[in-house]
C-alpha cells in the first residue's frame, strides 16, 4: 500500500464526496487557504444533480431547481461563473390533479397548510372547507419536541388538508409520508407557529404577514440555462482551478484518527493512503456509517438509523406539433386519489431556455415512487414509461407517442427525516465533534435542498477551523426546503 505524506506542513484537508455538499465544502476550503483533495466512489461529481439530454435536448435528470430566497445556491452558482445563466422559471402557475381533474395549486398557504378555508376552495370538499373553520374552536394542541406533520395538521384542520395538498407537496421534497415526516425539521415555520399558537391558521396568517412584511422580491425558485446539473461541474472546474485535486471512481475503504502521526487523519482508497489535517464526511449517511465504524461506534449507529426512499424520474420528449398541454409548469398528484404518477412537470413550460433551445419539442418529466414503495419501482424502465404515458392521458388528455424516453433511477436517493430527526441529528454531531478536525455535511442533516446542502459544507468547514456557530444555528434550525413547483 502506498502512502501519500500529502501534509507538507498544515492544512490539507479530505473531502469524502463529490455531490454539490462536497465541492462546496471544497470550494470554501480552498477560499480559506487550504490544500484540498476531494475524493469521489463514482464516476462524475454532482451527486442528485445530474445533468444529461433527450432527443438531442439539454434537460435535468436530476434536481431541477433550487431555492432562491436562500442565498447560498444561488451565491456559490454566480461565484463559479453561471451568473448570466441563472433563470427563473418562465411560469410559477402549477396544478394538482385531484378529485378527477386538474384545478388550481392553491396560494396562501405555508406548505398546503392554509391561513384561512377559503384559500383551498376549488381543491377541497365543502366537508373539508368546513373542518378548517373549527380550528379557531378547538382547544391547544401540544406538540412536544417533535410531531409528525401530517398527525398535528390533520388535528387541527383534518385529515383532507393532509391528504389533498401537505401530503403531495412534502411528497415532492421527501418523496415520504406526510404522518411520519418531523415537522420540526421538515416545516420549521409551522412549528414555531405551533408551539406560539393555539390556532394552527392563526399561527400561518402571522407566518404570511412577517413574510409580506419582509417585501422579499424576486423569484422564489432559480434554475439554470443548460440545467441545475451543470453547478457541480462548474464548482468542480473552479476548485481545480485554484489548485484542489478531484479524484473520481475513486472509493474510500478506511477512515482512521492517526494518533501516531500529529493527530491528523489516515485515509485509505485502493493501494493508497492519504494523510490529512482534516476530513470532511459529505456523502449519504451509510457510507458515513462504514466509515466511522472504527473511530466513533455511536455516530455509525445512528446514521445507520436513517433512512431512505427510492424514486425514479421518467423524461419524455414529443413533437411539439403533435402535443397540447395544460398551461402551467407541471402538477402534483395526491397519494389518496391512487394514481401511479406523484407528479409531472411541463419542463418545456417551466424552463424558457429548453423551449428556445429546442423548439420542435416539448419536454416533459414525471416522478414515480415514494417511501415504502417498493413494487412500481421493480418494474422495468419501458413498465415506468407506460404508467406514466397512462397517468399523464388521463390528467392532460396527452396520447401523442413520445420520440424518446428517458427513466432516471435513484436508488435510496432522499433521506427521510421521520419525527425525531433533529435530536438524532444533534447526537450525531456530539459524537463526531469528539474526532477533531473531523465534520460531516450534506442532505442527511439539515434539509434536503440545495441551499441547505451548500449551508451544510460552509457549516462543516467552519468547524474544522474551529468555529461551531454555523453548526449549532443548522442544528437548532434546518433549512426548509421548499417544493419547486411540481414534479421535484
Amino acid at each position: 500500500m502506498r502512502e501519500v505524506q500529502a501534509r507538507a506542513g498544515t492544512g490539507q484537508v479530505v473531502v469524502i464526496g463529490a455531490g454539490i455538499a462536497g465541492l462546496a465544502a471544497a470550494h470554501r476550503l480552498l477560499e480559506r487557504g487550504a490544500r484540498v483533495t476531494v475524493l469521489e466512489a463514482s464516476d462524475r461529481v454532482g451527486g442528485k444533480l445530474l445533468p444529461g439530454e433527450i432527443a438531442g435536448a439539454r434537460v435535468d435528470l436530476g434536481a431541477e431547481s433550487m431555492l432562491a430566497r436562500r442565498p447560498e445556491a444561488v451565491a456559490l452558482a454566480r461565484e463559479v461563473g453561471l451568473a448570466d445563466r441563472l433563470q427563473p422559471p418562465a411560469t410559477a402557475t402549477a396544478s394538482i390533479w385531484t378529485r378527477g381533474a386538474l384545478r388550481p395549486m392553491p396560494k396562501g398557504h405555508v406548505m398546503g397548510v392554509p391561513g384561512t378555508a377559503a384559500a383551498l376552495s376549488g381543491v377541497l370538499s365543502d366537508e373539508g372547507l368546513a373542518r378548517i373553520d373549527r380550528d379557531a374552536e378547538l382547544p391547544r394542541t401540544e406538540v412536544g419536541d417533535d410531531v409528525a406533520v401530517g398527525e398535528y395538521v390533520a388535528a387541527r384542520l383534518g385529515r383532507e388538508v393532509v391528504d389533498r395538498l401537505v401530503e403531495p407537496l412534502l411528497g415532492g421534497v421527501y418523496a415520504g409520508d406526510a404522518y411520519r415526516i418531523s415537522m420540526r425539521s421538515a416545516v420549521p415555520q409551522l412549528f414555531q407557529a405551533a408551539r406560539s399558537h393555539t390556532s394552527l391558521t392563526e399561527g400561518v396568517r402571522e407566518i404570511q404577514a412577517k413574510a409580506a412584511a419582509a417585501q422579499q422580491t424576486g423569484p422564489v425558485f432559480m434554475g439554470i440555462r443548460g440545467g441545475v446539473g451543470t453547478l457541480p461541474r462548474a464548482v468542480a472546474e473552479s476548485v481545480r482551478a485554484r489548485g484542489g485535486e478531484i479524484l473520481t471512481g475513486t472509493p474510500v475503504t478506511e477512515l482512521g484518527h492517526s494518533a501516531a502521526d500529529g493527530g491528523g487523519w489516515r485515509v485509505v482508497t485502493g493501494e493508497r493512503v492519504l494523510l490529512a489535517d482534516a476530513v470532511v464526511l459529505a456523502v449519504p449517511a451509510p457510507a458515513a456509517a462504514r466509515l466511522l465504524r472504527t473511530e466513533s461506534p455511536e455516530a455509525a449507529a445512528e446514521l445507520g438509523g436513517v433512512e431512505y426512499a427510492s424514486m425514479a424520474l421518467v423524461t419524455l420528449a414529443y413533437r411539439r406539433a403533435e402535443t397540447a398541454l395544460p398551461e402551467g409548469s407541471g402538477f402534483l398528484v395526491p397519494p389518496v386519489d391512487g394514481r401511479t404518477i406523484k407528479a409531472s412537470t411541463f419542463a418545456s413550460q417551466k424552463w424558457g431556455w429548453i423551449a428556445d433551445e429546442n423548439p420542435d419539442l416539448v419536454v416533459l418529466r414525471t416522478s414515480v415512487g415514494r417511501y415504502g414503495e417498493t413494487e412500481i419501482l421493480q418494474r422495468d424502465d419501458d413498465g415506468l414509461v407506460a404508467v406514466s404515458r397512462h397517468d399523464l392521458k388521463a390528467a392532460t388528455g396527452l396520447d401523442a407517442t413520445p420520440v424518446a424516453t428517458r427513466v432516471t433511477r435513484w436508488d435510496d436517493g432522499l433521506p427521510q427525516y421521520p419525527v425525531g430527526h433533529h435530536a438524532r441529528v444533534a447526537r450525531i454531531r456530539e459524537h463526531v465533534a469528539k474526532l477533531p478536525g473531523l465534520a460531516v455535511c450534506g442532505a442527511p442533516y439539515d434539509g434536503v435542498g440545495i441551499p441547505a446542502c451548500i449551508a451544510s459544507a460552509y457549516a462543516a468547514v467552519d468547524q474544522i477551523h474551529g468555529d461551531l456557530r454555523g453548526v449549532q444555528e443548522l442544528t437548532a434550525h434546518p433549512v426548509q426546503s421548499l417544493h419547486g413547483g411540481a414534479g421535484e
